[in-house]
């Protein structure tokens, strides 16, 4: 038995070192994205779509409150703000339910929907934790066409907020 606690600690140490996990500041967590219909990185993630980086992680679309872009504002993840690049546009009647899968579910405040710059639905979410799957049906009446559909999560208990756009053929189903 060794009587020197600091070699003891030091051995220990050494020995543990293999096995610490270090993760590098500034990479992403995991959050949320509308997996079905399918948003724009869901179609990245199934490779619907050919992307980049948001393949591997279409939860991380996360940027400050208030903005309207599909990317969160995130340069890694522009390619989602690019309406040429061939979404396929999910058929959908008067109205659509949004299916989000929640890898973290922060405190939130409100779920918006926005059309051409118009907010079409908002849900409430009272400051409480969301479980990890929830749906909101959104009526489309007076709406048609193809469309793109920006869906806001704001978090309560960060500054930010995350970002999902849709493609909807609305009247085409």
């Amino acid at each position: 038995m060794n009587k020197n606690p600091k070699l003891a600690v030091a051995v220990v140490g050494a020995a543990l070192a293999p096995f610490l996990i270090t993760i590098p500041a500034g990479s992403a967590s995991a959050h949320g994205y509308i997996d079905s219909p399918a948003s724009r990185q869901a179609q990245c993630a199934a490779g619907t779509v050919p992307c980049g980086a948001i393949k591997y992680e279409p939860q991380s679309v996360e940027g400050p409150k208030g903005l309207t872009s599909c990317s969160g504002g995130n340069e890694g993840f522009a390619e989602l703000d690019d309406d040429s690049k061939g979404w396929t546009a999910t058929p959908v009647g008067n109205s659509a339910t949004f299916n989000w899968t929640l890898t973290t579910a922060h405190r939130t405040t409100t779920w918006e929907y926005f059309i051409g710059g118009n907010r079409v639905a908002v849900f409430d979410q009272g400051g409480q934790q969301p479980p990890s799957q929830l749906s909101h049906t959104v009526d489309l009446g007076g709406i048609s066409g193809k469309q793109k559909m920006l869906a806001v999560w704001n978090a309560a208990d960060t500054a930010n907020a995350f970002y999902a756009c849709v493609d909807l053929d609305v009247g085409g189903k």
